[in-house]
């Protein structure tokens, strides 16, 4: 049986829409600040990329496709601290996912329009949400596998 994931979690993700992008080639780290949606039937987070962004070319020529990401809010308030850290597979969407994800991605992004749309996807594993809002340094914590 799958762990829900917790509702604060889900509406912090709703709230925004860009988050960073982590990813390793040859032991060497790269980041990419990217636009996304969340498809919460499919926890998936849909992100558009070229193939010749260097974190495209370096998850696809590594073959690593297990990457991470982090969305942060920008406060100085340490009690309004809130982010979002998160890991699991990417992967290129083709098919009905494609179908899916690209038309809630020209939906939130309506400027995509002009654009030619590489839809990526990245499913999460696991899923650490702090929010000082609920006590200092207070965690939520969500792992695909866990009951």
């Amino acid at each position: 049986m799958k762990q829900a994931i917790e509702s604060r979690i889900l509406t912090f993700i709703g709230e925004h829409h860009i988050f960073t992008l982590a990813v390793t080639r040859d032991n060497r780290p790269w980041c990419a600040t990217c636009y996304y949606i969340y498809l919460e039937d499919l926890n998936l987070f849909v992100f558009t990329s070229d193939h010749d962004t260097k974190h495209i070319a370096d998850v696809v020529e590594s073959g690593n496709y297990y990457a991470a990401g982090a969305i942060a809010v920008e406060t100085s308030m340490v009690g309004k601290i809130r982010g979002l850290q998160f890991a699991g597979f990417m992967r290129k969407l083709i098919g009905n996912e494609l179908k899916t994800a690209k038309s809630a991605y020209l939906k939130a992004f309506p400027v995509a329009l002009l654009a030619h749309l590489h839809l990526w996807g990245l499913e999460p594993e696991i899923m650490k949400m702090t929010d000082n809002r609920l006590g200092f340094g207070k965690k939520l914590l969500w792992h695909r596998n866990e009951q």
